[in-house]
Protein backbone atom coordinates (compact mmCIF):
# COMPACT_ATOMS: atom_id res chain seq x y z
CA UNK A 1 0.00 0.00 0.00
CA UNK A 2 2.99 2.48 0.66
CA UNK A 3 0.81 4.81 2.50
CA UNK A 4 -0.53 3.33 6.01
CA UNK A 5 -2.37 6.52 6.46
CA UNK A 6 -2.24 9.83 4.82
CA UNK A 7 -4.14 13.15 5.82
CA UNK A 8 -4.31 15.53 3.13
CA UNK A 9 -3.34 18.96 2.82
CA UNK A 10 -6.85 20.00 1.45
CA UNK A 11 -8.19 18.53 4.38
CA UNK A 12 -6.37 20.28 7.08
CA UNK A 13 -6.05 23.37 5.65
CA UNK A 14 -2.70 23.02 4.37
CA UNK A 15 -0.91 20.23 6.13
CA UNK A 16 0.03 17.09 4.84
CA UNK A 17 0.67 14.07 7.26
CA UNK A 18 2.10 10.20 5.41
CA UNK A 19 2.48 7.13 7.64
CA UNK A 20 4.66 4.50 5.46
CA UNK A 21 3.69 1.01 5.48
CA UNK A 22 6.87 -1.41 5.43
CA UNK A 23 5.90 -1.53 1.51
CA UNK A 24 6.84 2.35 1.48
CA UNK A 25 9.43 1.86 3.86
CA UNK A 26 13.37 2.72 4.01
CA UNK A 27 15.55 -0.75 3.43
CA UNK A 28 17.69 0.70 6.56
CA UNK A 29 18.48 3.04 9.52
CA UNK A 30 20.11 5.93 9.63
CA UNK A 31 24.28 5.92 10.49
CA UNK A 32 24.20 6.23 13.96
CA UNK A 33 21.14 3.98 14.34
CA UNK A 34 21.00 0.35 14.12
CA UNK A 35 22.43 -0.50 10.97
CA UNK A 36 25.00 2.21 10.94
CA UNK A 37 27.51 0.34 8.82
CA UNK A 38 25.08 0.29 5.89
CA UNK A 39 22.80 3.18 7.18
CA UNK A 40 19.99 5.18 5.07
CA UNK A 41 21.79 8.39 4.76
CA UNK A 42 18.94 11.21 5.59
CA UNK A 43 19.44 13.58 2.34
CA UNK A 44 19.22 17.39 3.04
CA UNK A 45 17.29 18.94 -0.02
CA UNK A 46 17.28 16.08 -2.31
CA UNK A 47 14.16 15.16 -4.50
CA UNK A 48 11.64 12.24 -3.23
CA UNK A 49 13.61 8.72 -3.56
CA UNK A 50 11.18 5.76 -2.45
CA UNK A 51 8.96 4.65 -5.09
CA UNK A 52 4.96 6.84 -4.83
CA UNK A 53 6.90 9.44 -2.44
CA UNK A 54 6.93 11.63 -5.44
CA UNK A 55 3.35 11.65 -5.26
CA UNK A 56 2.77 13.96 -2.21
CA UNK A 57 4.02 16.88 -4.55
CA UNK A 58 6.96 17.89 -2.64
CA UNK A 59 9.94 19.68 -3.82
CA UNK A 60 12.38 18.78 -1.51
CA UNK A 61 12.53 16.15 1.44
CA UNK A 62 14.69 16.70 5.10
CA UNK A 63 16.36 13.90 6.98
CA UNK A 64 18.29 13.89 10.01
CA UNK A 65 20.66 11.34 11.71
CA UNK A 66 18.37 9.82 15.00
CA UNK A 67 19.84 9.33 17.84
CA UNK A 68 17.78 9.01 20.28
CA UNK A 69 17.65 12.43 22.07
CA UNK A 70 16.07 15.04 22.39
CA UNK A 71 17.34 17.38 19.65
CA UNK A 72 15.68 19.33 17.22
CA UNK A 73 16.44 20.65 13.86
CA UNK A 74 14.90 23.83 12.37
CA UNK A 75 14.89 23.21 8.89
CA UNK A 76 15.04 27.22 6.41
CA UNK A 77 15.95 28.02 3.59
CA UNK A 78 19.80 28.83 4.96
CA UNK A 79 20.22 25.07 5.57
CA UNK A 80 19.21 24.05 2.34
CA UNK A 81 20.96 26.28 -0.03
CA UNK A 82 24.04 25.79 2.52
CA UNK A 83 23.62 22.69 3.47
CA UNK A 84 26.82 20.89 6.68
CA UNK A 85 29.25 18.88 6.03
CA UNK A 86 27.44 16.27 7.99
CA UNK A 87 23.88 15.20 8.69
CA UNK A 88 22.56 17.01 11.39
CA UNK A 89 21.93 14.55 14.10
CA UNK A 90 18.35 15.26 16.05
CA UNK A 91 15.36 13.42 16.78
CA UNK A 92 12.69 15.78 15.47
CA UNK A 93 12.68 17.82 12.46
CA UNK A 94 10.23 21.22 12.69
CA UNK A 95 9.75 23.87 9.58
CA UNK A 96 7.56 26.80 7.80
CA UNK A 97 8.97 26.05 4.48
CA UNK A 98 6.22 24.92 2.01
CA UNK A 99 6.84 22.01 -0.24
CA UNK A 100 9.46 20.42 2.03
CA UNK A 101 8.99 17.14 3.63
CA UNK A 102 10.13 16.58 6.84
CA UNK A 103 11.03 12.90 7.46
CA UNK A 104 11.69 10.72 10.51
CA UNK A 105 11.91 6.68 10.67
CA UNK A 106 10.73 3.93 12.87
CA UNK A 107 10.62 0.12 13.56
CA UNK A 108 9.56 0.25 16.89
CA UNK A 109 9.80 3.82 18.44
CA UNK A 110 6.83 6.03 17.46
CA UNK A 111 6.43 8.15 14.84
CA UNK A 112 4.81 11.69 15.39
CA UNK A 113 3.69 14.27 13.81
CA UNK A 114 2.58 18.02 14.59
CA UNK A 115 1.40 20.88 12.75
CA UNK A 116 -0.50 23.99 13.11
CA UNK A 117 -2.06 24.39 9.87
CA UNK A 118 -2.64 27.93 10.28
CA UNK A 119 0.36 28.75 11.78
CA UNK A 120 2.13 27.12 8.82
CA UNK A 121 4.43 25.36 10.70
CA UNK A 122 4.64 21.77 10.52
CA UNK A 123 6.88 18.89 12.69
CA UNK A 124 7.82 15.16 12.86
CA UNK A 125 9.28 13.54 15.42
CA UNK A 126 11.27 9.82 16.48
CA UNK A 127 9.99 9.45 19.98
CA UNK A 128 11.18 6.39 21.55
CA UNK A 129 11.66 5.38 24.98
CA UNK A 130 15.01 7.17 25.54
CA UNK A 131 14.18 10.11 22.89
CA UNK A 132 10.48 10.34 25.54
CA UNK A 133 12.35 10.07 28.88
CA UNK A 134 14.31 13.33 27.98
CA UNK A 135 11.59 15.28 26.41
CA UNK A 136 12.10 15.22 22.86
CA UNK A 137 7.72 16.06 21.86
CA UNK A 138 8.14 18.79 24.65
CA UNK A 139 11.38 20.25 22.81
CA UNK A 140 9.55 19.54 19.70
CA UNK A 141 6.54 21.80 20.78
CA UNK A 142 8.12 24.38 22.27
CA UNK A 143 10.39 24.69 18.54
CA UNK A 144 7.35 25.11 16.82
CA UNK A 145 5.77 27.84 19.18
CA UNK A 146 8.87 30.15 18.68
CA UNK A 147 8.23 29.68 14.97
CA UNK A 148 4.65 30.93 16.03
CA UNK A 149 2.51 27.73 16.49
CA UNK A 150 0.04 28.63 18.84
CA UNK A 151 -2.32 25.37 18.09
CA UNK A 152 -0.70 22.13 18.04
CA UNK A 153 -2.37 18.86 16.82
CA UNK A 154 -0.36 15.99 16.57
CA UNK A 155 -0.53 12.77 15.42
CA UNK A 156 1.24 9.56 16.65
CA UNK A 157 1.31 6.59 14.72
CA UNK A 158 2.09 3.13 14.95
CA UNK A 159 4.73 1.50 17.44
CA UNK A 160 5.37 -1.28 19.49
CA UNK A 161 1.92 -1.56 22.04
CA UNK A 162 1.96 -2.03 25.86
CA UNK A 163 1.49 -5.18 25.79
CA UNK A 164 4.62 -6.07 24.09
CA UNK A 165 7.12 -3.85 24.63
CA UNK A 166 8.55 -5.78 27.76
CA UNK A 167 11.41 -4.27 29.77
CA UNK A 168 13.04 -5.90 32.89
CA UNK A 169 11.86 -5.56 35.89
CA UNK A 170 14.18 -2.83 37.19
CA UNK A 171 14.19 -0.95 33.94
CA UNK A 172 9.96 -0.77 34.27
CA UNK A 173 10.15 0.35 37.84
CA UNK A 174 12.79 3.13 36.96
CA UNK A 175 11.38 4.49 34.57
CA UNK A 176 8.18 4.81 35.42
CA UNK A 177 8.81 6.34 38.37
CA UNK A 178 9.40 9.30 36.21
CA UNK A 179 6.87 8.82 33.82
CA UNK A 180 3.98 7.08 35.54
CA UNK A 181 1.90 7.04 32.37
CA UNK A 182 4.05 4.42 31.06
CA UNK A 183 3.17 1.30 33.26
CA UNK A 184 1.97 -1.84 31.73
CA UNK A 185 2.11 -5.26 31.72
CA UNK A 186 2.62 -7.32 28.52
CA UNK A 187 -0.13 -9.87 27.36
CA UNK A 188 1.70 -12.71 29.05
CA UNK A 189 2.01 -11.18 32.36
CA UNK A 190 5.77 -9.13 32.27
CA UNK A 191 6.52 -6.17 33.09
CA UNK A 192 6.60 -3.37 30.28
CA UNK A 193 5.87 -0.19 28.82
CA UNK A 194 3.20 2.02 27.03
CA UNK A 195 5.00 4.26 25.17
CA UNK A 196 2.06 5.48 23.13
CA UNK A 197 -0.30 6.29 26.28
CA UNK A 198 3.21 8.56 27.68
CA UNK A 199 3.22 9.90 24.36
CA UNK A 200 -0.19 11.14 24.03
CA UNK A 201 0.00 12.27 27.91
CA UNK A 202 2.97 14.75 27.21
CA UNK A 203 1.69 16.01 24.20
CA UNK A 204 -1.45 16.94 25.56
CA UNK A 205 0.06 18.17 28.99
CA UNK A 206 1.68 20.84 26.17
CA UNK A 207 -1.46 21.72 25.35
CA UNK A 208 -1.79 19.83 21.80
CA UNK A 209 -4.91 18.00 20.19
CA UNK A 210 -3.52 14.37 20.30
CA UNK A 211 -4.93 11.54 17.83
CA UNK A 212 -3.57 8.04 18.25
CA UNK A 213 -3.79 6.01 14.81
CA UNK A 214 -3.99 2.17 15.86
CA UNK A 215 -1.81 -0.37 15.10
CA UNK A 216 1.25 -2.65 17.11
CA UNK A 217 4.20 -2.74 14.91
CA UNK A 218 5.44 -6.12 16.53
CA UNK A 219 2.16 -7.76 16.46
CA UNK A 220 1.22 -6.00 12.47
CA UNK A 221 3.41 -7.78 9.45
CA UNK A 222 2.76 -5.17 7.38
CA UNK A 223 4.75 -3.06 9.60
CA UNK A 224 8.83 -3.31 10.44
CA UNK A 225 9.44 -4.35 14.05
CA UNK A 226 12.90 -4.32 15.46
CA UNK A 227 11.94 -6.83 18.38
CA UNK A 228 10.23 -8.82 16.22
CA UNK A 229 12.61 -8.82 12.64
CA UNK A 230 16.16 -7.70 14.48
CA UNK A 231 18.37 -6.34 12.43
CA UNK A 232 17.20 -7.08 9.55
CA UNK A 233 13.93 -4.60 9.76
CA UNK A 234 13.72 -1.91 7.59
CA UNK A 235 12.26 1.27 8.51
CA UNK A 236 8.62 3.09 8.12
CA UNK A 237 8.48 6.70 7.66
CA UNK A 238 6.85 9.68 8.65
CA UNK A 239 6.57 12.79 6.30
CA UNK A 240 5.09 15.51 7.44
CA UNK A 241 5.03 19.05 4.93
CA UNK A 242 3.62 22.09 4.59
CA UNK A 243 1.39 22.26 0.87
CA UNK A 244 2.29 25.02 -1.71
CA UNK A 245 -1.32 26.17 -1.38
CA UNK A 246 -3.83 24.32 1.03
CA UNK A 247 -5.47 22.83 -1.90
CA UNK A 248 -2.73 21.23 -3.42
CA UNK A 249 -0.99 18.18 -3.37
CA UNK A 250 -2.27 14.52 -2.64
CA UNK A 251 -5.67 13.95 -2.96
CA UNK A 252 -7.23 11.82 0.07
CA UNK A 253 -9.81 11.34 2.68
CA UNK A 254 -9.11 12.79 6.23
CA UNK A 255 -8.26 9.58 7.38
CA UNK A 256 -6.86 6.99 4.90
CA UNK A 257 -6.45 3.43 6.61
CA UNK A 258 -5.25 0.49 5.34
CA UNK A 259 -5.58 -1.37 8.21
CA UNK A 260 -8.33 -1.86 10.68
CA UNK A 261 -9.15 0.26 14.16
CA UNK A 262 -10.34 3.55 15.19
CA UNK A 263 -8.60 6.71 15.24
CA UNK A 264 -8.60 8.00 19.07
CA UNK A 265 -8.57 11.45 20.21
CA UNK A 266 -7.09 12.62 23.37
CA UNK A 267 -7.92 16.22 23.83
CA UNK A 268 -5.14 18.87 25.32
CA UNK A 269 -5.48 22.95 25.54
CA UNK A 270 -5.57 25.21 22.88
CA UNK A 271 -1.48 25.61 23.48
Amino acid sequence: MTFRTLIAPGVTGGVGIAFTDREGALPTASPHDLARESGWVPPLGAAPGPPRWGELGLREIVGVDQVHGDGVLVVDRGLLERPPAEVPRADAVVTTLRGVGLVVRTADCLPVALADPGAGVVAVAHAGRRGLDVGVLTRTVEAMRTLGATRVSAWIGPGICGRCYEVDATLAADFTARHPHAASTTSWGTPALDLTRLAAEELAACGARVEVLPGCTREDDDLYSYRRDGAAAGRQAVIGWLAEAPESGVEAPSVQRVSGGDVTGVQGGSG
